[in-house]
């Protein structure tokens, strides 16, 4: 059983705490069954079965992740934006995330961060 997310903002931290970890079965479980994941670039992964696959694979690498202060969270009702700023100052980073029925709040989509490539 994984600590839940009670607010938007904390899903950042677990994943943070999860990636760092090696745990990609955790960090899926902080998307719902049917969330959108921006990632690689140029395509989406679908599905939290295929977030955890892609997971696996980036994880196997052993990157490590640091815990990032998030900007204003933005809520309308069970839906909330939530961000964080790019350490380069370059790029996007955005996800939305919902309310489930026991108030605990899971990603729904997610774009990480991209950086345009250098001309």
């Amino acid at each position: 059983m994984y600590e839940k997310a009670m607010r938007p903002e904390d899903i950042t931290r677990l994943f943070v705490e999860r990636s760092n970890a090696g745990d990609a079965a955790g960090v899926a479980e902080l998307y719902e069954r049917d969330a959108v994941l921006a990632y690689p670039p140029g395509s989406q992964t679908v599905g939290r079965d295929a977030i955890r696959a892609l997971w696996e694979k980036v994880l196997a690498g052993r990157p490590h992740f640091e815990p990032e202060e998030p900007l204003p969270t933005l809520v309308s009702g069970d839906l909330a934006l939530t961000s964080t700023p790019p350490k380069d100052g370059a790029g996007a980073r955005a996800q939305v995330v919902r309310r489930q029925p026991d108030g605990s709040w899971l990603r729904v989509l997610d774009q990480p961060e991209f950086t345009a490539p250098a001309s």
